[in-house]
């Protein structure tokens, strides 16, 4: 088994050398053959520059370089495409989680097919950090139905084709785990060691909050509803016109046998206008159910993944 580590980072100067110092140390006492890769999200400072001196003097390094500030997702991507891998392990770079502890998900990725880290003790200011960090792993947590503590750890282990089938976008690097559960996959969580930042200051922040809550409706409609638009959309738009059904219909009452003015009534309007929300609702399932034919047949997408196959051989 071959491990590959990926490692995004920014502006991480200061801490580039004693990285790649903690990391390859950690990965040569696993006695394994091993790749760390860094990828320099478009670094401003000298980050790219020390680790291209690091890769000319180390093959175990390898340097992806992207030309512009991508963000962690595209960084976290870009380095799975490269990743050789049979089992792909990433890390944040800046020296706050421990690579002392990848041989702790090492040792569950046999029997599993990702390993979350959890920053149990999680060395980072309370209100700022730690607070909503708790809160969003909750709200994840039910919401996609895969319970971890700590969504936000970059400390992770997966097997090669869990990253290989996955296509990332927005923030959807913290979603793996969620997204991944469509495939049937097996889940750990191991308490790992988090450390303050000693050096340089933190670029993926929780600035980016609205996004991360934004992602998390997306991955709930691809969880549930990515095979079968119809099946959401159609619910909402056959209620709507249900009820604006029954208004219309009630006024028709009142004008046809009380022969009142329903002309300047807002409930008319509520009603017209609910007949035709549900009509764009439905609308939009058929819409959603065309793409999808179409997604899956033009690119042969398949809407199964198959574990294993067994057969009886001839001996």
């Amino acid at each position: 088994m071959t491990i590959s580590v990926v490692i995004p980072l920014y502006n991480e100067e200061e801490n580039v050398a004693e990285l790649h110092r903690r990391v390859k140390s950690s990965m040569e006492r696993t006695g394994r053959e091993f790749e760390i890769i860094y990828v320099d999200d478009g670094s401003t400072d000298r980050t790219r520059s020390l680790l291209e001196e690091i890769a000319s003097n180390d093959r175990s390094a390898v340097v992806l370089s992207l030309r512009r500030n991508f963000g962690q997702t595209a960084a976290f991507a870009a380095g799975f495409d490269y990743a050789r891998g049979d089992v792909i392990v990433t890390l944040d770079g800046d020296l706050q989680n421990d690579p002392d502890d990848i041989p702790k998900l090492l040792a569950l990725i046999g029997e599993n097919d990702i390993v979350s880290g959890w920053r149990k003790e999680r060395k980072d200011p309370f209100l700022s950090r730690r607070l909503p960090s708790l809160i969003a792993n909750r709200l994840i947590s039910k919401v996609t139905g895969v319970s971890l503590h700590d969504y936000g750890c970059s400390l992770k282990a997966y097997r090669r084709e869990v990253v290989k089938n996955l296509k990332l976008y927005g923030e959807m690097h913290r979603f793996i785990p969620a997204l991944a559960n469509w495939y049937g996959v097996k889940i750990a969580e191991v308490e790992t060691t988090h450390h303050p930042r000693l050096r340089g200051k933190s670029k993926y922040g929780i600035s980016r909050t609205m996004k991360v809550v934004l992602d998390l409706i997306t991955v709930k409609f691809l969880q549930s509803f990515s095979t079968k638009p119809l099946q959401f959309f159609g619910p909402m738009g056959l209620l709507s016109g249900l009820i604006g059904f029954l208004i219309s219909l009630y006024l028709t009452g009142e004008k046809v046998l009380l022969g009142r003015d329903i002309g300047g009534r807002p409930l008319l309007l509520l009603g017209a206008l609910l007949i035709i929300v549900g009509i764009q609702f439905i609308g939009m399932g058929l819409l959603g159910e065309m793409v999808v034919r179409v997604y899956h047949e033009t690119q042969k997408k398949p809407i199964y993944v198959i574990k294993k196959v067994s057969r009886y051989e001839d001996k």
